[in-house]
C-alpha cells in the first residue's frame, strides 16, 4: 500500500463540464491531485442538473458519479475580473483541464499562450470533439458523434440489427483516460524539462485507436467489418449464449481451452468435426457451430453451465445486471461498489476506483461539491482574499 498518493501536491484547475473532463479530472483526484472546479456562477456543471436527482435533494446522481473529491469555486471567466482571477489560480497551479469548443478559452483571454505567461511549467489539457485542428475542429460533437465516425457503432449490434451506441459514453470516457494518461506523461516530462505543454486530446481520435483489429482486418483482407454481436472475429466460440433461463458468456481462446470446453459439456463429438478442429475453421464455420451450441445451452439453466465450465477452467461468466454488480462480492471486496458521502442520503451507490496498488489501497473520498461550496476557502487560501473583498467579487456576479 502506497503511503503517500502518486499525485500529491499536484493541484488542478478543472474547467470541463459534463463527462469527458470531469472523468479525467476525477481520476486525477483518485491519484492525490487537489482538483479544484471552476464554474459559473449561478449555474455551475450542466451535468448537475442530469437525471436522477438524488432523493431528498436538489442534487444530480450523474453529477456526483464523476465528479467526487473535488473542490467547486464559481468564477465567470466571461468577464475580465473572472479570467483575471482565473490566471492568478493558474500561476499557483501545475495543470488545467478544459474541453470547451476549440477558441473558447481565447475569447475568455485564458489560452494556452497567455497561461504560459504566467506559469510556463503548466501543462493544459484541452478534450474536444475534434481536436484543436483540422477541417472540423470547430464542430459541435457528442459521445455519441464520436462512437459514429470513429466507426465504434458500425462494428457494434447484432449482424441483422442496427448500427448501435455503446451502452456507456466510450467515446467521452476513452479520451478523459487518454487524457490522463497524456497529463501524467507531460508531468514526467516537466520533471526533466521544467516546462509544461498543451495537450490536444480529440474523442475521434481516441475512437480510431480503440479500433482494435479492425484496420487491419480492411487494409490486410479488403473486407469492411461489419456488426457480429457478442462474438469475436477471429476466436470460435468467444461469445454470449441464452441458457434455459438467462444469459451467460463463454472464451475458448485457445485449442486448449477449446478441448476443455467440449469435455466439460460433454459433446466430445465437437471436437472430432473436421469443421471445428482448430480456431480458424471453427471461425471460418461459426455459422454452423453457433446453432448447435444455442440449441444445447437452451436445456439448461445458466448456473448449471458456469458449474460445469468453471471447474472445467473455462472462462465464462453471467451476464450481469447493474443490480447484479452492485452486490457482486469480488467487486465489494476491492471498494469498487461505494456508498456515497451524500449530506442527506446515505444509499447513493458510486464506482470505486480501479487505480490501486499490490496489497490495496483506501477507498477514495466520494463526495461531490455543491455548487461554489469552496470559493471563499480557496480564494482565501492562495490568493489571500478577504471578505470584504470577496464580498465585492460576488456582488458584481464575478464569483
Amino acid at each position: 500500500m502506497l503511503e503517500q498518493k502518486p499525485l500529491q501536491g499536484i493541484r488542478v484547475l478543472d474547467l470541463s463540464r459534463v463527462l469527458a473532463g470531469p472523468y479525467c479530472t476525477m481520476n486525477l483526484a483518485d491519484l492525490g491531485a487537489e482538483v479544484i472546479k471552476i464554474e459559473l456562477p449561478g449555474h455551475g456543471d450542466d451535468a448537475r442538473r442530469f437525471p436522477p436527482m438524488i432523493p431528498n435533494s436538489t442534487d444530480s446522481a450523474y453529477f456526483y458519479g464523476v465528479n467526487r473529491g473535488k473542490e467547486s469555486v464559481t468564477i465567470d471567466l466571461r468577464k475580465p475580473d473572472g479570467a483575471a482571477i482565473f490566471l492568478d489560480l493558474a500561476a499557483l497551479s501545475d495543470v488545467v483541464v478544459e474541453n470547451f469548443s476549440p477558441g473558447t478559452m481565447a475569447r475568455f483571454g485564458v489560452d494556452y499562450e497567455r497561461l504560459r505567461e504566467r506559469n510556463p511549467r503548466l501543462i493544459l489539457c484541452s478534450i474536444s470533439g475534434f481536436g484543436q485542428s483540422g477541417p472540423m475542429a470547430s464542430e459541435p460533437a457528442y459521445d455519441i458523434v464520436a462512437q459514429a465516425l470513429g466507426g465504434t457503432m458500425s462494428v457494434t449490434g447484432m449482424a441483422d440489427g442496427e448500427p448501435t451506441r455503446c451502452g456507456v459514453s466510450i467515446g467521452d470516457m476513452v479520451a478523459a483516460l487518454y487524457g490522463t494518461v497524456a497529463i501524467l506523461a507531460a508531468l514526467r516530462v516537466r520533471d526533466s524539462s521544467g516546462a509544461g505543454q498543451h495537450l490536444d486530446i480529440a474523442m475521434l481520435d481516441c475512437q480510431v485507436a480503440m479500433l482494435e483489429g479492425a484496420l487491419g482486418q480492411y487494409s490486410a483482407t479488403g473486407t469492411i467489418p461489419g456488426r457480429i454481436g457478442s462474438r469475436h472475429p477471429s476466436i470460435t466460440p468467444f461469445q454470449q449464449f441464452p441458457a434455459a433461463d438467462d444469459y451467460f458468456v463463454v472464451g475458448a481462446g485457445n485449442e486448449g481451452l477449446w478441448d476443455r470446453f467440449c469435455d466439460a459439456l460433454g459433446l466430445q463429438q465437437l471436437k472430432n468435426d473436421p469443421r471445428f478442429a482448430d480456431n480458424h475453421s471453427r471461425t471460418r464455420n461459426h455459422a454452423q457451430l453457433d446453432p448447435i451450441l444455442r440449441e444445447f445451452f437452451l436445456t439448461r439453466p445458466r448456473a448449471h453451465w458456469l458449474e460445469l465450465l468453471g471447474k472445467a477452467g473455462v472462462p465464462c461468466a453471467a451476464v450481469s445486471n447493474v443490480a447484479d454488480v452492485a452486490r457482486n462480492p469480488q467487486l465489494l471486496e476491492r471498494n469498487m461498489i461505494l456508498a456515497a458521502e451524500h449530506p442527506s442520503y446515505d444509499r447513493l451507490l458510486v464506482p470505486g476506483s480501479p487505480l490501486k496498488s499490490a496489497g490495496g489501497d483506501p477507498p477514495p473520498p466520494t463526495r461531490a461539491p455543491a455548487l461554489g461550496e469552496h470559493t471563499e476557502a480557496v480564494l482565501g487560501r492562495l490568493l489571500g482574499y478577504d471578505r470584504s473583498r470577496m464580498a465585492d467579487l460576488r456582488g458584481r456576479g464575478i464569483i
